[in-house]
């Protein structure tokens, strides 16, 4: 929770996306079709703001919920469910939610028809592969961000199964196998669209440092992590921060079993991104207030 909202406590209703969404959304997407701010991995706490929601989209089925009867009984099916959120049962619970169900089957229809006036992307996604999946419905939506009315768009996918405890060189093997292709389509889609350069592909959910591991045989709970960085605008090639000394009960050890003190905070990593996708120092000030000043520097030069 800490990671996703990078603030001093994991008791917040809003993750640090969510918060940015919040300070530019209408500055930068007025006429915006959708969100900001669009998921295909689910609710979660970073997409979350004060007033802004994300879409919340299935990968390969932007039409939202499916009828797998004939045409009269789907028909009469739909109908019954739009006369249902025109009810007016004055109980404000009930209200709010038929407000999001609304606003579900507009974004369902806006994407579904944006999508479909466009040629399929050429580059190749691997098959059977969950991420690649979401990264594939990714960049079909980026590919008609000017449809959708939208000139920054933040999107979060997931992938799990890193909470292991035992088998751990053949688990995290199996994973990362399917992690580095699906990563390296997504990259080839956005040079295919040209906008490599302004696409940023950072973890936030699947590498935070609670499903780190410890290199000792019972394998447990790590502290410090490190994360990979994608993209056109990213100074890569090389190590941001301090890499530990792999030695347990070393300097870098914070006991005896492996659990790295990490030299960098996560407030610095999310600091660094929202100064790149918002270009202006308030995105610390603002989005990130708790930190502001505490690190000697919040912008780590990575992108």
């Amino acid at each position: 929770m800490e990671w996703q909202n990078a603030a001093q406590s994991g008791a917040t209703s809003t993750g640090w996306a969510g918060r940015i969404a919040d300070l530019i959304a209408g500055q930068y997407n007025p006429s915006g079709q959708i969100p900001m701010i669009t998921s295909v991995a689910g609710d979660t706490l970073f997409c979350n703001g004060a007033s802004s929601t994300p879409v919340s989209v299935s990968p390969g089925n932007l039409g939202g919920a499916s009828c797998n009867e004939g045409a009269t009984e789907c028909a009469a099916q739909q109908a019954t469910a739009q006369a249902l959120l025109n009810f007016s049962s004055g109980v404000s619970l009930i209200t709010a939610d038929n407000s999001i169900t609304s606003n579900a089957y507009s974004y369902a229809l806006t994407l579904s028809n944006a999508v479909q006036s466009v040629s399929p992307l050429k580059t190749v996604f691997p098959a059977n592969n969950t991420l690649a999946s979401q990264l594939k419905q990714i960049a079909q939506i980026i590919q008609v961000r000017a449809a959708l009315g939208v000139s920054r768009q933040i999107f979060f996918a997931s992938v799990g199964n890193f909470d292991t405890h035992a088998d751990q060189l053949v688990l995290q093997s199996a994973l990362l196998a399917s992690i580095s292709p699906a990563l390296n389509a997504f990259y080839q889609a956005t040079q295919e669209l040209g906008v490599q350069n302004n696409v940023t592909t950072s973890p936030c959910r699947t590498s935070a440092a609670p499903s780190s591991r410890t290199p000792t045989p019972a394998s447990d709970h790590a502290w410090g992590a490190h994360h990979i960085v994608l993209g056109g605008a990213v100074n890569g090639g090389q190590i941001y921060g301090k890499f530990p000394t792999l030695a347990l009960a070393g300097p870098d050890d914070s006991g005896s079993n492996g659990r790295w003190v990490p030299t960098t905070s996560t407030v610095q990593y999310a600091s660094t991104l929202a100064q790149w996708f918002w270009s202006q120092r308030r995105a610390i000030t603002v989005g990130l207030p708790e930190h502001s000043g505490a690190f000697s520097t919040n912008n780590l030069g990575f992108v």
